[in-house]
């Protein structure tokens, strides 16, 4: 008997749904299996360090420019757009503390997730997906060797590390910016700057920002490596593949961001005082 359209409408509806949820199962369970690989082999002394050093300086290497050149409009924008409603209700003397709050709360986590989303996570799809289109992974496991323990827990506990140091860099960048900016168009003074910015910045917004930043370099290497492990077809198969880490990258870690701040607003309300 013929299915009605409703009826196959539904059905690829629930497809598609099973799909997902078993996509979403998978790369969770890669990501538990490599962090678990990660610590046992770290607790034991036979984590490979050299290839998580390579990783992390080759994730250093395409990212740290583009963090920079983003981090700069960031403070620019910032220190603008707040001078100005601040100057508007008179409240000068409070533009570092709401930049500096800014910035650590929400413009480095949003910069570093931008750039594990597009670049670093990119490039790991890649580099992954070419390897299993060339048969490395499968030769991997042929020798008995595990390539999640092998390829995948070192890139991402270099892609956390990186992660963290993206996070300080976008911030010392986006605040010192701010101020040249604020201090040079006369919006207020060096010494009222940087005594707003002291009494109302707290240690809190500083781990709020880095603990995003582990779990961003968690999940954007986790999704690239499931992305890029089962790639297929060839180089067209390694570039949707990389297409569709940046796309679902972006939707997670943006899903993650909004998800941990609002967490961390109901936990401590007083901004972690």
């Amino acid at each position: 008997m013929t299915a009605t359209l409703p009826e196959r409408i539904a059905t690829g509806a629930w497809r598609r749904a099973a799909d997902g949820l078993r996509t979403v199962g998978e790369t969770i369970a890669l990501g538990a299996e490599a962090c678990a690989y990660a610590a046992v082999d770290i607790l034991t002394g036979r984590f490979d360090w050299a290839q998580a050093a390579d990783q992390a300086w080759f994730m250093a290497r395409v990212s740290l420019l583009p963090t920079i050149l983003v981090a700069i409009p960031f403070g620019v924008v910032t220190s603008i757009q707040v001078g100005a409603v601040a100057d508007s209700i008179g409240a000068s003397s409070f533009s570092g503390a709401v930049n500096g709050v800014g910035v650590l709360r929400q413009a480095a986590p949003l910069v570093t997730a931008l750039i594990i989303a597009c670049v670093v996570g990119s490039a790991i799809c890649s580099d992954l997906g070419m390897r299993a289109i060339r048969d490395e992974i499968a030769a991997l496991e042929v020798m008995g060797s595990n390539p999640v323990q092998r390829m995948v827990a070192p890139r991402i506990v270099a892609a956390v590390f990186i992660s963290v140091m993206l996070t300080a860099i976008v911030a010392v960048t986006a605040i010192a910016t701010g101020y040249v900016m604020n201090v040079s168009r006369g919006v207020v003074g060096a010494g009222t700057y940087l005594d707003a910015f002291t009494n109302f910045s707290q240690s809190a917004d500083l781990w709020l920002a880095e603990g995003k930043a582990v779990l961003y370099g968690l999940i954007g290497t986790t999704v690239a490596a499931y992305k890029g492990l089962g790639a297929t077809g060839g180089p067209q198969g390694v570039a949707d593949a990389v297409n569709q880490t940046v796309v679902l990258n972006v939707i997670l870690l943006a899903v993650v961001n909004a998800v941990v701040t609002q967490g961390y607003l109901a936990l401590a309300p007083g901004g972690g005082a």
